[in-house]
């Protein structure tokens, strides 16, 4: 080989390697193009799923937003500041009895299975009226919704009439249907649904299955809860005669058997 055809060879190879580096430089500038691209898009898609999920985390939930409403729709047959007074019975009755309850209250549950029919037939036979305030406390204490859903359900109830309120109030509270306080089944609307069925005026009644699904009432039972929050009770259930607690003799606890009821009512009945 000459000198000649050597050094052009080498030119050549020189030329071909500068050409090569050129191309592989082309090729990384473009791969860290690509690259710090992608990762902005990370970030920005990081970012803004961080700010979804603060945005998120501080809505309000149904619920929250349900008592803060300025409009509220009442149940019939209720009284007062956005209908928060229920009041049953006679209105010869001259003796109101204040029941203060949480749906998903297992003692609640106790003093309905124990004394409840008694305390329905004296409001039907005219000896006093029923004043109920209900309570969601357990949602809090517990986690949940069902005490809130269940008095959304109660209202329902109530809309039908007082006497569809009281029995679906007894169906909630009875040993077939009460769960247990750490099972929030009255969270479920299908449940509370399946407890109406055992109530005639509730069974297949088009407008109170509306209601109870399309949450008609919810805004009604946060401000009922705000009513409980406001009466300084502190706990269920809670049972007072015209505005004195009824206790079980000796006690400070409510009255939980006929016996202890039967007790505390008459001395109240006659003051």
């Amino acid at each position: 080989m000459s000198a000649r055809n050597s050094q052009t060879n080498k030119a050549a190879a020189r030329e071909r390697l500068r050409v090569e580096r050129e191309r592989q430089a082309k090729k990384e500038k473009v791969r860290r193009q690509v690259t710090v691209a992608v990762s902005a898009v990370a970030v920005l898609a990081v970012a803004g799923g961080v700010g979804y999920a603060v945005v998120q985390s501080n809505k309000p939930s149904h619920w929250e937003a349900a008592g803060k409403e300025t409009k509220v729709t009442a149940p019939k047959n209720t009284e007062g500041t956005d209908g928060t007074t229920v009041v049953v019975g006679k209105p010869t009755a001259k003796k109101t009895l204040e029941i203060y309850e949480d749906s998903r209250c297992p003692v609640c549950a106790q003093f309905e299975q124990q004394v409840g029919a008694t305390v329905d037939k004296d409001v039907t036979d005219g000896k006093y009226k029923l004043k109920y305030v209900g309570a969601t406390f357990i949602d809090n204490s517990d986690q949940g919704e069902g005490s809130k859903n269940a008095l959304s359900a109660l209202g329902a109830a109530l809309d039908v009439s007082p006497e569809a309120f009281l029995k679906y109030k007894a169906a909630l509270y009875s040993a077939e249907f009460h769960p247990e306080e750490s099972k929030d089944e009255f969270a479920k609307d299908s449940y509370l649904l399946k407890v109406a069925d055992s109530v005639p005026a509730l069974k297949g009644n088009a407008e109170f299955k509306k209601n109870v699904e399309g949450g008609t009432f919810d805004a009604w039972a946060m401000k009922m809860s705000a009513a409980f929050e406001k009466s300084g009770v502190t706990g269920t259930p809670t049972l007072k005669m015209d505005g004195k607690a009824l206790t079980a003799q000796g006690s400070k606890n409510p009255p939980l058997t006929l016996e202890e009821f039967t007790a505390a009512l008459t001395p109240a009945l006659k003051g």
